[in-house]
């Protein structure tokens, strides 16, 4: 019995351990039919012990094959630990274990024959699946993909360090390019010498590949062995340098020039000027320009059109106005840059040609202006800037059609019966072509009805403002003798504040201008101004045209009106120094007589002070303030800088610092001319009294400019007291608001009473007074930098310009016959 239990009991331990053994082979099993089926490339390390069971089938090197009970496995020894291997992959088929193992066994030997303690896990992992990923690929590739520039000092891959993959047709040095990897390309360039004019497919060479990249270290290396690879043409038509600019890569641009990269190549899309413009790349335009000026001019092999042509937006055509380019350039397709923007319907664009000096009456192709290609479009911006700088409503083109015609023709809608009403309101024969045009015919279409209560989108008497200033510009006719008899009368112009409102004021003095057939500065010989009026008494003085003016004012709102309020000063001083010298002192210029006011601030109350280019009055009469405290002596006319003045008359409190003790001139006058009248009779009395009566001459003519009516509005309270409860506090924050604006607007008014009064001065002393001021329809604030609010404002002023044409003619026959 006892004998019997012991068998017993030995059959079940036996039977036990081998359960065990049974169950171990069972999960190798499925570990290794699982690794198979998941990842059987993914690499472990495994004891090489592990494996003594198995039989090694083959052998290379470090790189063995086994066969094991339901696998076949390739290990890698490692050669920190050679009690452990790197299990390669783990498969099922014998064939594609043979396949695998000579491509690891051969590919591999070199980067463990080289770096022999380099190969790590990860590492092992990495070039295993490049490899696989690319069977074709030379060693020199896979060195370069898995980074190991140490691995090109080895004789198999140094052998193919030029070969190129069968794919892509790329080298090593291409694919280190592309990766962007500077120790490869380090190595290769410099100590294994890679050729640098091998193309690809594409017919790319490494400098293509370089110029993707933002590290301009790589052309810098490239360079190092000089090759024609860096001008070639890739069969997309591009040179290095033409997709560095078309990616933007500035930095890329200025190495790829300095390195000898032509800027004249004509590519796919031009010169690589033209391709920056195309993409929108400021800096790298800029780069081409500065190391070769002559692109500004070049032309594109397809249309013939220069950079500007190009150009997509105001920035790039500012660039290419600060490297003098032609703005009136036509392209071999008939097309100056101004009509492409209004063919693009690129609003800012063609404003920065038009505020820089591009013509709006230069025919195209088929002799349409760019303002036949606007009314074609029906956009109402481009047609209202277009007009406001002069372009030509009667200008026909080679078919005979005038804008008007085109007008009525192409208008849709609303606008089609606004504008068939403006036409015939002034005269409807301007909306048909001549008769001898080829769209003529024998019998005109009746004249369409005028379309009564229809309020205009902004074309409010279209024809009629160029009309009129059309007829304005052939000035006045004089009775014979009138140009030889010397001038009896003294003739002044007085300028209202109001920031960039100062627009305003410009326009007005072209339609002067035009109807008196001379210069704002032969025409009169006192001119006043406050703030903007002030800076544009200056500029009038020193000899800028209207034109340049209105130009001027759009581009320094620009630079002057950054960020926010209150604005830097210092550009606003550059600016001006810019404009009018830094060195530049108001004596420098005599004739006209010219007042600029400001507000001496180092006192209160404060003083109206006045910058003059003449010495001024002695007066005798009782100062209007007893002083009580000595102040600092006031610069003599002699010593005064002329952008001083400028800045002094322009230190509008809140929007710019004051500039020393001086604040803006509006705070007490801005509307100068009662100070101007009053100065010019003490002057006169100066005289008097120093027996200078052949000096004196009386006024003949005051013409008061103002910059713009806003519409008013209504305020709902302007009550300001102590408040009891959370409800009126804010009815006391909104009406301390409200009236501190009313009381700044009613001290700084130029229009009002203040007209009223130099009206009636005049008046009793038999002076011609004319005032003039557009009434805008919204308000426009004086740090306005929106172009299309500007724009209108101008056209609200064109359209009272064509309403106060009567008075502008007789206003241009006065200063003519003083």
């Amino acid at each position: 019995m006892r004998e019997g239990a012991k068998g017993t009991e030995g059959f079940l331990i036996m039977s036990e351990v081998q359960r065990m053994q049974f169950f171990d082979r069972l999960v190798n099993t499925l570990n290794t039919v699982t690794n198979i089926f998941a990842n059987p490339y993914r690499v472990r390390e495994v004891p090489l012990s592990d494996y003594a069971p198995s039989s090694r089938v083959a052998d290379e090197g470090r790189v063995m094959l086994y066969r094991a009970v339901n696998s076949w496995d390739c290990l890698f020894i490692n050669p920190n630990a050679p009690q452990n291997a790197f299990r390669l992959f783990q498969v099922s088929s014998e064939e594609e274990a043979r396949s695998a193992f000579s491509q690891f066994a051969v590919k591999m030997r070199p980067f463990y024959e080289i770096s022999p303690y380099s190969l790590k896990l990860d590492t092992v992992q990495q070039l295993t699946d490049c490899l696989r990923s690319h069977p074709n690929w030379p060693l020199a590739h896979v060195a370069v993909e898995m980074g190991m520039k140490e691995g090109f000092r080895h004789n198999h891959i140094m052998r193919c360090i030029n070969d190129t993959e069968s794919d892509e047709g790329i080298t090593a040095l291409h694919l280190a390019c592309k990766k962007g990897d500077i120790d490869c390309i380090r190595e290769l360039v410099e100590g294994c010498g890679a050729r640098l004019d091998i193309v690809d497919k594409n017919r790319e060479t490494v400098y293509h590949y370089a110029a993707r990249q933002s590290n301009s270290q790589i052309i810098e290396l490239l360079s190092k062995q000089h090759s024609i690879g860096v001008n070639h043409l890739s069969s997309n038509g591009e040179t290095p340098l033409h997709i560095a600019c078309r990616l933007g890569k500035t930095d890329v641009v200025k190495s790829l020039l300095h390195c000898q990269a032509s800027s004249s190549i004509v590519g796919s899309c031009g010169y690589p000027i033209h391709t920056s413009m195309k993409f929108i790349q400021v800096g790298c335009a800029e780069a081409i320009l500065e190391t070769d000026p002559k692109q500004i001019h070049s032309e594109d092999p397809c249309y013939g059109g220069t950079p500007l042509h190009w150009a997509k937006n105001s920035e790039m055509i500012r660039l290419l106005i600060n490297h003098r380019c032609n703005l009136n350039y036509l392209s071999k397709s008939g097309e100056t840059p101004l009509h492409i923007m209004v063919k693009r319907e690129r609003f800012e664009c063609a404003l920065t040609l038009l505020v820089n000096g591009a013509n709006a009456n230069i025919k195209g192709e088929s002799g349409n202006t760019p303002l036949h290609l606007a009314m074609k479009l029906d956009n109402l911006d481009l047609i209202k800037a277009l007009i406001v700088f002069g372009a030509d409503v009667k200008s026909p083109n080679d078919f005979g059609e005038t804008p008007g015609l085109i007008a009525a023709r192409h208008s849709k809608g609303n606008n089609r019966k606004v504008m068939l009403n403006l036409l015939y309101s002034i005269g409807a024969e301007c909306c048909y072509p001549p008769p001898d045009s080829p769209t003529s015919s024998a019998t005109h279409p009746a004249r369409p009805a005028p379309v009564k209560g229809t309020t205009g989108l902004g074309y409010s008497d279209l024809i009629g403002i160029t009309t009129v200033l059309g007829s304005l510009s052939k000035g006045v006719d004089l009775p014979d003798g009138d140009w030889c008899r010397p001038q009896r009368y003294d003739r002044l112009l007085c300028l209202d504040g109001g920031g960039i409102r100062g627009l305003v004021l410009i326009q007005l003095l072209i339609a002067i201008e035009q109807a008196a057939g001379q210069p704002i500065r032969e025409l009169f010989d006192w001119i006043s101004g406050t703030s903007t009026g002030g800076i544009l008494a200056l500029g009038i003085v020193h000899g800028k045209s209207m034109q340049y003016l209105r130009c001027l004012y759009f581009r320094m709102k620009d630079e002057v009106f950054k960020g926010s309020r209150p604005f830097s000063s210092v550009p606003l001083e550059e600016f001006l120094k810019k404009e009018f010298g830094e060195h530049t002192k108001m004596t420098d210029v005599i004739k006209p007589k010219v007042m600029v006011t400001g507000t001496l601030a180092d006192r209160h109350p404060g003083e109206l002070h006045l910058f003059r280019n003449y010495n001024a009055p002695e007066l005798q009469r009782d100062p209007p303030y007893m002083r009580t405290a000595q102040f600092q002596a006031l610069t003599q006319p002699a010593d005064q800088l002329v952008w001083c003045a400028a800045r002094c008359s322009g230190a509008a409190p809140t929007y710019f610092r004051p500039m020393g003790r001086f604040l803006d001139g509006g705070l007490l006058a801005n509307n100068p001319t009662l100070d101007a009248l009053t100065e010019i009779h003490e002057y006169n009395q100066s005289l008097k009294r120093k027996g200078g009566e052949s000096q004196m001459k009386k006024l003949g003519v005051v013409v008061s400019l103002g910059t713009g009516k806003p519409p008013q509005v209504p305020v709902s309270s302007v009550d300001v007291f102590r408040p009891s409860n959370p409800w009126e506090l804010a009815k006391t924050v909104f009406g301390a608001r409200e009236l501190g604006k009313m009381v700044v607007d009613c001290c700084t008014d130029s229009d009002g009473r203040a007209v009223d009064r130099a009206r009636a001065w005049c008046e009793m002393v038999d002076i011609p007074y004319f005032r003039l001021n557009s009434q805008l329809k919204t308000e426009v604030l004086l740090d306005e930098v929106d172009n299309s609010i500007l724009v209108n404002m101008l056209w609200d002023t064109q359209i009272y310009i064509y309403q106060e044409r009567e008075k502008i003619q007789e206003l241009a026959h006065l200063l003519l016959r003083a």
